[in-house]
């Protein structure tokens, strides 16, 4: 889905007018501080119930760096439930960070259309909310997940 940048607020919409889910209001998709988000234990629960689960890439709304008001649809990795019921993921980038120590690589999976390889971004952690989560494209297998969690817990001192 490619999405059109609105001319009066920044945000992205679907050129007709709607709001991507994600990029507007309560459900908003946010950039969060991981290490003032409070204890994170994270956890393998995928379950492909359509709900945003840990151990899930999921696509949602992303705001830019910048965080002027614009961002895009793309695929995040779910790694943590947070007691408010949102969940804490990161972002994928089909771009190449192979000498990135902030990016993880995880390969290619059906995420990506293309086929694409893939890197995890662990040096942006965001809040997803689930009713701001576009689909649900997979989940991760089991050693892949482990690998970007082990960066987390590293970097952030997370269980």
């Amino acid at each position: 889905m490619s999405g059109v940048i609105s001319p009066l607020n920044g945000t992205q919409g679907t050129g007709d007018g709607a709001a991507l889910p994600g990029s507007t209001g309560p459900a908003a998709t946010v950039e969060a501080h991981p290490r003032q988000v409070g204890r994170v234990r994270t956890e393998y629960a995928p379950d492909p119930d359509g709900d945003p689960d840990p151990g899930e890439i999921v696509w949602t709304w992303v705001p830019y760096e910048e965080n002027d008001g614009r961002g895009k649809d793309r695929p995040v990795l779910v790694v943590a439930r947070e007691r408010a019921g949102t969940l804490l993921a990161v972002q994928l980038s089909s771009k190449r960070h192979d000498a990135d120590r902030e990016w993880v690589p995880i390969g290619s999976g059906p995420w990506d259309r293309a086929g694409r390889e893939s890197w995890v971004d662990v040096d942006r952690v965001l809040r997803v909310h689930p009713d701001g989560m576009r689909r649900e494209a997979c989940a991760l297998d089991r050693p892949r997940f482990d690998l970007v969690v082990m960066r987390l817990r590293q970097r952030y001192g997370w269980s």
